[in-house]
C-alpha cells in the first residue's frame, strides 16, 4: 500500500510524499520544523483532511523531538501557538483544528498535573501524537467496513458486485493508510463485492486522475478514469450503484464540505436515483457549525486552473474563481460513513446531544 506519511518513531524523523510529483516521480519531502509542515499542507503537497492533521501534529512532535523543556506553561504556550499557525494552513478542513484542540487539553492536563515534570510532558505529548497515526489506519478500515456493509444491504443476492464512483482522492494518500471513501471501495475489493470503481479527474488539480488513479493501478483494482463533466452520462450508460466520497467538514445537520465539484455529483445521484455516501471519520464532523452556510470555503490562486505543468491553458485576462470546496446539502446524502457507524444526516445531532 502506497504511503503519504514516513515517521520513524525510534529517531523521530518525518518524511512525507511530494503528491504534486505523483503520478510521474515519487520523492518524498524531509519535515523538520513546523514551518515545513505548514508549507507542505498549504501547497497541496500533503492534502486530504485526515492526512493534514496528521503530518501537522507530527510537524509539530519533530521539531520539539530535541528540545529541552524546562518550564511547563512556556512550553504549553509554544504548543498553543505552533498549533494555530497550523491550523492556518488550510483553512476549510476540520480535522487540523478539531486535533489541534484535542491537543491542547491534553497538553494543558500535563501542565497541570504536578506529579508530570517537563520532560514528562514532552514525551507524553509527543506519543500522544503519534498514536495519531495508529488510529486513523484504524478508523478507516473501521469506515470500510461499515460502508462496504451499508451499500451491500441494499442489492438484491449476496452474490452481486457493484460499480461505485468517487470524486477526488481519499485512499492511503489522503490518510494515513487504507483511505476513507476508498476504504469503502478497499473493503469492497477485499470482500469480492467491487465490479468497478469509476473516478473523475477531480479538476483543476486533478487529484483523480494523478492520485486516485495511481492508486488504483498501483494496487491492480479494476478502474476507469472519467472526466469531470460525464458523471450525469456515466449514470445513464453505467450501472453505478453509490457515490462514496470524502469530507473536509460536516456540520451537525449533516451539511458537508468537500472538493468542488462534489454537489454536482450529488445533484445528478438524485436524479438518476443513485445513492450518495460521504465517508469521513467522526473527527471531519463540526458540532459548532450548525449548517453548511456557516463552512469558511477556501479559495485558490488562479494559476492553478489557468496553468497545467507551468503552460498556460487559459485566454489571458480573463477572470478566475477558483473555490477549492463546495457544499452537498445534507437532502443530497443518503449516509455518513464513519468508524462509528454509517448516520443519516438528521440524526448527527442527537449524537452530539448524548455525548
Amino acid at each position: 500500500m502506497l504511503k503519504a506519511i514516513k515517521f520513524r518513531s525510534s529517531n523521530g524523523q518525518l518524511e512525507v510524499l511530494d503528491q504534486l510529483l505523483l503520478p510521474h516521480t515519487m520523492s518524498y519531502i524531509k519535515i523538520s520544523t513546523v514551518e515545513d509542515g505548514w508549507n507542505v499542507i498549504n501547497k497541496m503537497q500533503v492534502r486530504g483532511a485526515p492526512c493534514i492533521a496528521i503530518v501537522g501534529a507530527l510537524s509539530l512532535a519533530v521539531e520539539i523531538w530535541n528540545e529541552e523543556v524546562a518550564d511547563k506553561k512556556i512550553f504549553l504556550s509554544e504548543i498553543e501557538g505552533k498549533l494555530n499557525y497550523l491550523i492556518s494552513a488550510r483553512p476549510t478542513a476540520v480535522n487540523m483544528k478539531k486535533e489541534s484542540q484535542n491537543l491542547m487539553e491534553f497538553a494543558t492536563s500535563l501542565c497541570n498535573d504536578s506529579e508530570c515534570d517537563p520532560s514528562d510532558m514532552k514525551k507524553k505529548f509527543i506519543d500522544q501524537i503519534i498514536q495519531m497515526l495508529e488510529k486513523d489506519i484504524a478508523d478507516n478500515k473501521a469506515i470500510g467496513k461499515y460502508g462496504s456493509e451499508a451499500i451491500m444491504a441494499t442489492c438484491k443476492g449476496s452474490s452481486q458486485s457493484v460499480n461505485l464512483l468517487t470524486h477526488c482522492n481519499t485512499g492511503s494518500l489522503a490518510t494515513a493508510g487504507y483511505g476513507t471513501a476508498l476504504g469503502v471501495v478497499r473493503a469492497m475489493q477485499e470482500s469480492g463485492k467491487l465490479n468497478r470503481i469509476y473516478m473523475t479527474e477531480t479538476r483543476p488539480y486533478n487529484q483523480g486522475s494523478r492520485l486516485t488513479a495511481f492508486e488504483m493501478v498501483h494496487e491492480k483494482f479494476s478502474a476507469t478514469l472519467i472526466c469531470d463533466s460525464s458523471v450525469a452520462y456515466l449514470f445513464q450508460k453505467k450501472h453505478i450503484k453509490a457515490v462514496v466520497v470524502g469530507a473536509d467538514r460536516v456540520a451537525v445537520n449533516g451539511d458537508t464540505a468537500n472538493k468542488i465539484g462534489t454537489y454536482q455529483i450529488a445533484c445528478l445521484a438524485q436524479h438518476h436515483g443513485v445513492d450518495f455516501y460521504v465517508c469521513a471519520p467522526f473527527s471531519s464532523i463540526d458540532p459548532s457549525i450548525s449548517s453548511g452556510d456557516q463552512i469558511i470555503i477556501e479559495e485558490r490562486p488562479e494559476r492553478e486552473m489557468t496553468y497545467v505543468n507551468g503552460v498556460r491553458i487559459a485566454a489571458q485576462g480573463i477572470e478566475v474563481w477558483n473555490p477549492a470546496f463546495d457544499i452537498t446539502p445534507a437532502s443530497l446524502i443518503k449516509g455518513i460513513i464513519t468508524e462509528k457507524g454509517v448516520y443519516e444526516p438528521k440524526d448527527l445531532k442527537d449524537c452530539f446531544a448524548q455525548s
